[in-house]
């Protein structure tokens, strides 16, 4: 007790993670171990939101909003859906001082119970017809408990990764914990497309939709030990004593560098804005508007998936090439005549099975061709000490910005004025990063 009066509080970890580090220090971890964990951990992150993602079109309308008709009620599950991207931000900075005070294990395994038991509680929830409004209060209070637990999940790793990486390697191994995004979507999607062709619609509505909520929380186990894991490292505990992972107060860091965040928040604009135009509102178009089964529809978006988890790789490849930067604006590029095409030829989406599919696999493929080097981006000109912190709340307002309120407004004004608002929409993002991205000269690196 003497010994640590003396030397104060550590502010790396918990005496757990410390004893964990001594335990380990024989063994240097190779980044391909390190790529196997964050990869784990960000595919439990993102499994848990596109259950959500999936089941407020093909469940929450019908289950919890049956007074409305089928568009107000899949408006209503997006409205719902983007709360959790309010309360992220919340999260983060909730959790940066657990982080603090107590330690990134301590942090971590709270805010990935957090996410899992809210995932997993959701399964349980009366319908409407059950116990009427509650049922929607009870749905709000489990979906931003989603958006805390994920805010909290921020943890360095991705940045462990790509510095104990070699460095002409560097944006191949930053691209690896970005394959969480399209790894969690398929097991999402697979297992709602299991249930949506293999029961009649009464027993999916009334038992089948839940049981990819309830295996959420043992995913969420898994990856919490996967992390925990390389939290106890040597190589963590070196980048903390180097102030590289260290969490920093939040409101010095937006009074020093709220320029830099602004830019870091609008740098993966592009690629935020597609993200869910890949991948949740297709399948509210083909559910509300088409006579396509949704979870055929899912198959394909799945198999678009595995075409977005190459790109990714490619992404990797190509930015160890050309740079991260260079790479982006050529993404933004793409994505801009993509979104003008969508503008020119809507009608292509419509009844076209094959347009679909097309239009599914091209915006996968430059979906992953993007997002590989776009989460986290943060300007050199921050501080070291605020990069960990910085990243972790760029991120959070890249997502509210770009992808949060996707869905809801897409769908409310493609229902109205027609498909070409896609397209509009994801100019408008497109726009947006190549913009900032030439104010922004700098080169962006990995937090």
């Amino acid at each position: 007790m003497a010994m640590d009066q003396v030397q104060g509080p550590l502010p790396s970890s918990t005496p757990l993670e410390r004893d964990a580090r001594l335990v380990s220090t024989d063994h240097r971890i190779a980044p391909s171990e390190i790529a196997i964990g964050v990869i784990i951990g960000r595919a439990a992150e993102y499994f848990d939101f596109f259950v959500f993602a999936i089941a407020s079109v093909v469940v929450f309308p019908k289950v919890f909003f049956p007074f409305a008709d089928p568009v107000t009620a899949t408006l209503y599950s997006f409205a719902m859906f983007a709360l959790a991207f309010i309360a992220r931000p919340i999260g983060s900075v909730i959790f940066m001082a657990i982080d603090r005070r107590h330690g990134r294990g301590v942090k971590l395994t709270i805010a990935m119970f957090l996410l899992g038991f809210s995932t997993m509680a959701i399964s349980f929830l009366p319908s409407y017809a059950q116990i009427g409004a509650w049922s929607l209060y009870l749905l709000s209070v489990l979906r931003i408990g989603q958006g805390l637990g994920l805010g909290g999940a921020w943890d360095g790793l991705a940045s462990l990764l790509a510095l104990n990486a070699p460095i002409e390697r560097r944006g191949f191994y930053a691209a690896l914990p970005q394959l969480g995004a399209p790894f969690g979507f398929i097991v999402a999607g697979t297992l709602f497309a299991f249930f949506l062709l293999s029961l009649p619609e009464s027993d999916f509505l009334d038992w089948g939709w839940r049981y990819p909520f309830f295996c959420a929380f043992a995913i969420n186990v898994v990856a919490v030990f996967a992390r925990l894991r390389l939290v106890a490292t040597e190589e963590f505990a070196n980048l903390l004593e180097r102030r590289r992972l260290e969490p920093s107060p939040i409101l010095p860091l937006i009074r020093d560098h709220a320029r830099e965040l602004v830019i870091g928040a609008l740098i993966p604009l592009a690629s935020f804005a597609l993200f869910h135009l890949v991948t949740v509102f297709p399948i509210s178009w083909i559910t509300l508007f088409t006579h396509r089964s949704a979870g055929e529809f899912l198959m394909v978006q799945c198999s678009g998936a595995f075409i977005c988890a190459g790109a990714i790789l490619a992404s990797g490849l190509i930015a160890d090439q050309i740079g991260r930067r260079k790479l982006l604006l050529i993404a933004a590029g793409l994505i801009a005549i993509f979104a003008i095409g969508s503008i020119i030829a809507p009608l292509l989406f419509e009844e076209n099975a094959i347009g679909q599919t097309i239009y599914v696999n091209a915006g996968f493929a430059l979906l992953g061709l993007s997002y590989g080097q776009s989460s986290g981006a943060v300007t050199s000109r921050l501080e070291q000490r605020y990069r960990y912190t910085g990243a972790a709340l760029t991120n959070d307002l890249a997502w509210l910005l770009g992808a949060g309120f996707a869905p809801l407004i897409v769908l409310y004004l493609s229902a109205r004025y027609g498909l070409a608002c896609v397209g509009l929409y994801l100019l408008s993002g497109a726009v947006t990063t190549l913009l900032v991205l030439g104010i922004s000269r700098s080169e962006i690196r990995q937090v």
